[in-house]
């Protein structure tokens, strides 16, 4: 059992992390067996910005209760975990949403992202789109593509020219 003053520090802590995070999502993780939970735990600290937290629900409640996470309260019972994001919400969701697949005691309750209460569908949507990164690289990648079309343009005649004239030295007889 937690010491009062212990309990008291998890709520602090939740409710700075709730503060924080782009989207929570609540789980009930009950028979999913340890080294599949540490494989999880693993495979969300890759990503930096995620985390996976078993914690009691008074605490939850409590550290939840006057903030935008106050939405998914109602989940809040039975062995419940949450994940948590700080950055990209979709990653967060794949990677919860590929758990719950491959393990069909993990049960996805539902989860707040920025504030709105989403349900498991809304989840599992998320779960197919791109992550942060990627649609990072897309935006990069359109952005550049008209820049580099600008400067083949600018750049034509001047090689024109230049096979011009070299042909031109060379002899050969030039179009034109």
């Amino acid at each position: 059992m937690l010491s009062r003053q212990r309990k008291e520090e998890q709520i602090g802590e939740f409710a700075e992390k709730f503060g924080r995070a782009l989207c929570v999502y609540v789980a009930d993780f009950r028979g999913v067996g340890v080294e599949s939970l540490n494989a999880l735990r693993r495979e969300l600290h890759k990503g930096g910005d995620h985390e996976y937290r078993v914690v009691k629900n008074s605490v939850l409640r409590r550290a939840a209760a006057d903030s935008d996470v106050a939405g998914v309260i109602e989940h809040f019972k039975g062995p419940t975990a949450v994940a948590i994001s700080y950055g990209d919400p979709a990653g967060l969701a794949k990677i919860v949403n590929g758990f719950a697949k491959e393990n069909e005691d993990f049960e996805i309750r539902g989860g707040v992202l920025e504030g709105k209460v989403i349900g498991i569908e809304e989840i599992a949507t998320l779960a197919t789109l791109p992550s942060l990164d990627v649609l990072r690289g897309q935006i990069v990648g359109l952005l550049q593509a008209p820049a580099s079309k600008l400067a083949r343009l600018l750049m034509e005649p001047g090689a024109q020219l230049a096979r011009l004239m070299d042909a031109r030295g060379s002899g050969e007889d030039a179009p034109g």
